[in-house]
Formats: C-alpha cells, sequence, structure tokens
C-alpha cells in the first residue's frame, strides 16, 4: 500500500486478507506482513485473521492455522467444500460416460478433460487437500499428460513439482535412470529424471493422468529410491479398476475409476464407470 496514510476499513481488510491467503497457499505468512501493510495494530489483525478463520471453516473453505513464536505466523490449507465434491464428481462421471472414450487399443481418450484448466483446477485442489497434512516436499510425474494435473497440485500444496522423462532431452544435465516394466504390453521401457531435480531424502507425492496396469507408476517408486526419497502416495485422475495391484508397493488413490465392460447386444466395450477411492475418503 503506497499511501501510508490511508487505513482501510475492516471489511476492506478482511477482503485483502482472505484474497492474500487463497493465493498462497500451504506459505507461513507472518502477520507483521498486515500490520504493516493494511496499516493497522496488531490486535487488529488478529481479529480480522479470526473472523476469516470462522468464514472459511463454516463454508469448508479451508483452515487457517496458527504458527506460534516470534518466527511464526499462519498458514493456509485450502479444502474443497462437500457440495463442489459431489459437483465435480457427477461432471467427471457425465464426462468419462459420454463421448468416444475408448480407444484402439482399448486405451482411454482423456485429453479434453486434462485440457479443462478449470476442471483441472478443482482435481488438483481436491487432490492437495487430501495430501495437505502429510509433508509433502515435491510432486512428481512422468510426462506428459499428467504435467498440468502434477502442476496445479504442487501449486496448491506450495511445493515443486519434477518430471520423469522417457528419452533424454537437450538442454539438461546428468540424468538418473531406471528400467521398468510397462504394464500394457508387458515391454521393459526406461525413465529419467535430471540428477539436481529432486534432492535425497524427499517425501514425493506421484500425480499422474491415468492409471492402467500400474507400470508407469511402479517405474517412478524405483526411480525415487535411486535418490534415497520416498514415494509417500500415488494419486490419478482416472484409474482402471482391474488393474494388477501386486505390481504396485503402494496404494492408488483416484478420483475415477473405470472398467471395460462388453456389450453383447452393441456387440462393443462399454466404460463402467465409479467413484475413485479419493472421493470415497473425502465424502465418506
Amino acid at each position: 500500500m503506497t499511501d501510508k496514510n490511508y487505513k482501510p476499513k475492516r471489511n476492506q481488510r478482511m477482503l485483502y486478507i482472505s484474497h492474500y491467503l487463497v493465493d498462497r497457499p500451504g506459505q507461513l505468512i507472518n502477520l507483521s506482513y498486515f500490520v504493516e501493510f493494511l496499516n493497522a495494530a496488531k490486535s487488529s489483525i488478529s481479529e480480522d485473521i479470526d473472523f476469516v478463520r470462522e468464514v472459511f471453516e463454516i463454508n469448508e473453505l479451508g483452515e487457517v492455522k496458527t504458527v506460534p513464536g516470534a518466527a511464526g505466523g499462519i498458514i493456509f490449507y485450502p479444502k474443497v467444500p462437500l457440495i463442489e465434491q459431489k459437483e465435480l464428481l457427477n461432471t467427471l462421471i457425465d464426462k468419462f460416460t459420454h463421448g468416444k472414450r475408448i480407444l484402439q487399443g482399448n486405451y482411454i481418450h482423456m485429453s479434453d478433460i486434462l485440457q479443462d484448466s478449470y476442471m483441472l483446477s478443482k482435481v488438483g485442489r481436491l487432490i492437495a487437500s487430501h495430501y495437505i497434512h502429510n509433508n509433502i516436499d515435491a510432486v512428481m510425474t512422468v510426462e506428459s499428460k499428467g504435467i498440468g494435473l502434477a502442476t496445479i497440485v504442487a501449486r496448491y500444496l506450495n511445493v515443486p513439482y519434477v518430471i520423469a522423462r522417457r528419452d533424454s532431452t537437450d538442454g539438461i544435465g546428468p540424468t538418473i535412470s531406471v528400467n521398468y516394466v510397462s504394464g500394457s504390453h508387458q515391454t521393459v521401457k526406461k525413465m529419467e529424471l535430471e540428477k539436481n531435480s529432486l534432492k535425497t531424502n524427499q517425501r514425493v507425492l506421484i500425480v499422474d493422468d491415468f492409471l492402467r496396469n500400474g507400470g508407469t507408476a511402479q517405474g517412478m517408486i524405483s526411480l525415487l529410491e535411486e535418490f534415497d526419497s520416498t514415494a509417500v502416495g500415488v494419486c490419478v485422475l482416472g484409474e482402471n479398476r482391474s488393474h494388477e495391484t501386486n505390481q504396485l508397493t503402494l496404494p492408488i488413490d483416484s478420483l475415477i475409476s473405470v472398467q471395460l465392460v462388453y456389450n453383447d447386444e452393441e456387440r462393443r466395450y462399454e466404460l463402467d464407470v465409479q467413484p475413485g477411492s479419493l472421493f470415497n475418503q473425502l465424502t465418506e
């Protein structure tokens, strides 16, 4: 605020504080910033934050936690209201059910869903709200369709994201690579990660667009082990309900669970679409 003589009213302060917190999820914010910027007493700012906290909690928009001490402050942890969860679930089921979703080789077409920035933001916020208290250090995905979703999840968790590559590209430094078995065709493939993109002893959330057989997810888990880091969760937008879970060393969280079902009358495959485990956990 450029004019030091300007003293915003209480409703103006609370509006600014609300916007500032929502725009900085997972960040520790010292109260002295609001005191100086809004030209108000610390006691007034504390009262404003208490009111904002109450409104956020009543409307299920998120939590505002206080960190005590001279270096403390407040942290905003986003949530998705139950009514928005149900709306998102219904929208995803509708999108997965309609249109030409089954491609040659029984792959699932999802590009239109992954290109919907508004929906992807809702999905990313929901995933982040589930893992917000798991002390995540980084979000990891594999190129290329899961990059958009992983970026949004990392933004809400306030952590960096890293991308495992399937092929070396110019402009990157030394890499660490692993071979993994692709579940789709049981072929051996390679993925790699730049050495300086991830520190050791990190707690990493793996995020991807779709899990078909689990081979790629297990490859990322193995790649993290090469960095002496740990995968604390695997979360995908869509999951093949009939995948062989014994390939994976971690359980899968998903928003949508699908299964190919053969329609004898139509003589073609159709998708049976159900809520994924993440919705079951968050709405039960």
